[in-house]
């Protein structure tokens, strides 16, 4: 789309030096810098879409050159920098500082200082019942600041709760200090910038009064995996800074698009941080207010700090915001607590996963497991190796060599001269939008933020293995591990006659697998997000007063969050669901209703109660026969909610049904029943409803179960199994297993033909195609109407299976 901008030649101003922000936009990025662009931008063109941009002033980029010339700062500073090496950090920190106090001990030129005070006065003359204690942020905005090819992200300083004209005209002088901060001055060396064309702007803003509500960061892509159809939100209580710093573990949010410009529930899936400690507003004598940490209370970290309203309405005005540039954009915003309204206090393009390479995925695998020694979220999808250098103090970064692991409670800019360096990152602190991660991101080198525990659990020294190749959870191994990485390039794969699919449990994955070439998702298996996302029975979640003392006390602490503990399962289940139905939408995903064994299901929270004990429990107490038992009926219809949520709120109707383990035709005619019973009619809004074929009967008598099924998901796992009557996790007889075996083949190709006989859809989920390629050969030869596959075979099945050369992959440690 056009993307129309206003200036400040638009408007005229009689105040040299200072600009309104509502007078300037995009055109004035030279002027008044990236920064106060945009919110100017905003102000002039948004404000009629419900985009809420607090006002203000910014001080131009030509008074600041005009400032530093005439009290004779810049000369001065080029003689400093001249013959700086920025690789010696001790000489880096020590010029640095040197020029910061020369910057922050000048006065402003006179004219440039009567202009903010005008601009000031002005600006206070429109606060709130004439509020002269109104609280404002003092900004920086460099002109090299938020372009599209390079972040600048925390650069330079930025001053919050600044209240009187003489403590702005100090902040004022800091900000312009900060512009030679050391991670600055090395950004612009490894960048390539010139010292003396940068300049800086300074933004005054009245402070939203989210220290008594929350703010956050947001990405109208998923940051991780460059997904484009999702807003990607954080949250925590307080000001926004301490998000953005990564001293809070914060909510995230993932909201999806598509729905959410359809006007539908779009919330996919959430995470609740543990908000620990908010930044708040406070005293201090000698700068007039200023900002401090206090603990959040117990009862508000085991709750979201947003309403799923203010989460839509976000992701809506990031939407407007993205629609306007024509890109994906890095957004601040805040809640003000005094009147619940919400704003923007900066947006700036995002230039690290929008800017990824298109047809080249990357994929980093572990070669073996050992302990793990701590957990957070995964930053990147890559795997870092390398000696621990636990520091607490950038000041202390003097010893810390290429190719260590930097852990640290928390990092902020002044960390940046030594994070290039690092194999890896962890953090104490942080989520997904934090300093740590934002940084990683641009670097590509892979994070693991917000453990909690690293610093006290990593000794300095001590080898690890720093893995985000797991999905959202980054581990933390003990010991170098060996790993290997798959380069996948799409784009030249040959055309098929079958489709690939693939097998998927973990939601975790969905957004970047979704990326790989496939026909959809052959096999989303419901257990998987039962057990990662929920771990509790759900008939424990619906009699929690029936359970014993310690299992209603976690069954409390972990549904905090939602309105019951029956709300708890179907919202968490439907999340998980909906995020791989919305990563692959609109081609299909089918959902394995859950096929948990007894003993599986015993291994839930509160489970051991509602089990029986059985000696075999893979031919036991399973699938369709376990939907049709009275006593599992209120749980099996949890399930089917979460279902409906996803298919009828959200929806997604490239959403399909499947059941396991149908022993029966009769037995898959109650299943379908109980399905539409439960608001999942067969044929309702193209629901399609397919069985898996696991046993010998579902093949050789496959005419009378099609009768009430849309065709099979043949299940070659247990299908060999049940044949061959082998246990495969038996290591006395599991030599013998083999999918490829005659007696297999033949119950195979009968469930195809049936299958093709009549017109019904035929595909395979089960393991033996991806790991032999002769398998997946002869089931196209015979028509099947799909295989499904792990992703790490898909590419290489398909180019088989094309007459193409698979890939190699570059086994190498990482």
């Amino acid at each position: 789309m056009t993307l129309l901008t206003h200036s400040a030649s638009d408007v005229r101003t009689d105040r040299p030096g200072v600009l309104p922000l509502s007078a300037v936009g995009l055109d004035d990025l030279a002027r008044v810098g990236g920064k106060n662009a945009s919110l100017g931008e905003m102000l002039g063109s948004l404000s009629e879409l419900g985009v809420s941009v607090p006002d203000g002033f910014a001080t131009t980029a030509d008074a600041f050159r005009d400032h530093m010339s005439a009290t004779g700062l810049t000369e001065w500073i080029s003689e400093q920098l001249q013959a700086l090496d920025v690789e010696d950090t001790s000489a880096l920190a020590a010029t640095g500082a040197r020029i910061r106090a020369r910057v922050e001990e000048t006065p402003l030129a006179e004219s440039l200082a009567d202009a903010v005070r005008t601009a000031f006065a002005e600006l206070l003359e429109t606060a709130p019942d004439g509020d002269v204690e109104a609280s404002f942020a003092v900004r920086s905005s460099a002109t090299a600041e938020d372009l599209p090819d390079a972040s600048f992200a925390g650069q330079q300083d930025t001053y919050l709760n600044v209240r009187g004209i003489d403590n702005v005209l100090d902040a004022v002088r800091m900000v312009f200090a900060s512009l030679f901060t050391d991670r600055a001055i090395a950004y612009r060396v490894h960048h390539g910038f010139v010292h003396d064309e940068v300049a800086i702007s300074v933004g005054v803003q009245r402070m939203v009064r989210s220290d008594l509500a929350a703010a956050g960061v947001m990405f109208t892509l998923d940051t991780e995996s460059g997904f484009e159809d999702a807003v990607f939100l954080t949250s925590a209580y307080g000001l926004g800074e301490g998000v953005v710093q990564g001293a809070v573990d914060p909510d995230e949010y993932t909201v999806h698009k598509p729905g959410l410009r359809e006007g539908r529930p779009a919330i996919l899936r959430r995470h609740l941080g543990s908000k620990d400690r908010r930044m708040i507003f406070t005293e201090d004598p000698r700068v007039g207010r200023t900002t401090a940490f206090e603990p959040t209370e117990e009862d508000e970290r085991g709750r979201f700090s947003l309403a799923d309203d203010e989460v839509t309405e976000l992701a809506r005005i990031a939407l407007a915001i993205e629609d306007h540039y024509g890109r994906p954009m890095d957004i601040e915003w805040g809640k003000d607590g005094a009147d619940g309204s919400l704003h923007i206090l900066q947006a700036r393009p995002e230039t690290v996963a929008s800017r990824r390479g298109a047809g080249v995925i990357e994929r980093h695998h572990r070669v073996g497991d050992s302990r793990v020694l701590s957990e957070g979220r995964a930053i990147g999808q890559k795997i870092g190796t390398g000696a621990v250098r636990r520091l607490t103090d950038p000041e202390d970064m003097h010893g810390f060599e290429p190719g260590d692991v930097l852990v640290a409670p928390m990092t902020d800019p002044d960390w940046e001269p030594i994070m290039k360096r690092a194999a890896a990152i962890v953090t104490d602190r942080g989520g997904r939008t934090c300093h740590a991660a934002i940084i990683a991101r641009e670097l590509g080198i892979p994070a693991v933020v917000g453990t909690g525990d690293a610093t006290q659990q990593l000794s300095d020294g001590q080898e690890v293995t720093v893995s985000c190749a797991d999905g959202e959870t980054g581990l933390v191994f003990e010991g170098i591990l060996e790993t290997r990485v798959e380069t996948i390039e799409i784009g030249e794969l040959g055309e098929l006659d079958v489709d690939l699919m693939l097998n998927l449990g973990n939601p975790d994955l969905a957004l970047s697998t979704a990326a790989l070439p496939s026909a959809g998702v052959g096999l989303a298996r419901m257990e998987f997000v039962i057990n990662r996302q929920i771990g509790i029975h759900p008939l424990a979640l619906l009699h929690p007063e029936d359970q014993s003392g310690q299992v209603r006390e976690e069954i409390a602490r972990r549904t905090s969050a939602d309105d019951s503990p029956r709300e708890f399962f179907v919202r968490a289940l439907a999340e998980g669901v909906a995020t791989i139905a919305a990563a692959f939408s609109p081609r299909p995903v089918i959902v394995r209703l859950s096929d948990f064994k007894s003993n599986e299901y015993a291994g839930l929270v509160g489970g051991a109660a509602h089990e029986p004990d059985e000696e075999n429990p893979m031919i036991g107490f399973r699938g369709a026969s376990r939907y049709l038992d009275e006593d599992f009926a209120e749980a099996f219809a949890l399930e089917c909610e979460a279902l409906r949520r996803v298919r009828e709120d959200m929806g997604l109707t490239n959403l399909r049904i499947m059941i396991p383990f149908v022993r029966t035709p009769a037995e898959a005619e109650g299943v379908v029943d109980l399905l539409a019973r439960n608001g999942l009619e067969r044929g309702k809004d193209g629901l399609q409803v397919v069985m898996m074929c696991e046993i010998p009967a579902n093949a050789l008598n496959a005419g009378e179960f099609l009768e009430h099924v849309d065709g099979f998901s043949i299940g070659s796992n247990d299908l060999t199994q049940l044949t061959l009557g082998i246990d495969r996790d038996s290591s006395l007889v599991a030599g013998s297993f083999d999918e490829r075996d005659p007696a297999v083949l033949h119950l195979v190709d009968l469930a195809i033909d049936a299958c093709r006989e009549r017109g019904k859809y035929v595909g395979i989920c089960g393991q033996a195609p991806s790991d032999h390629p002769e398998l997946a050969q002869h089931l196209r030869e015979r028509g099947i109407s799909s295989i499904s596959l792990n992703p790490d075979t898909i590419v290489d099945t398909w180019m088989r299976l094309t007459g193409q050369e698979a890939g190699e992959e570059d086994g190498q440690k990482v």
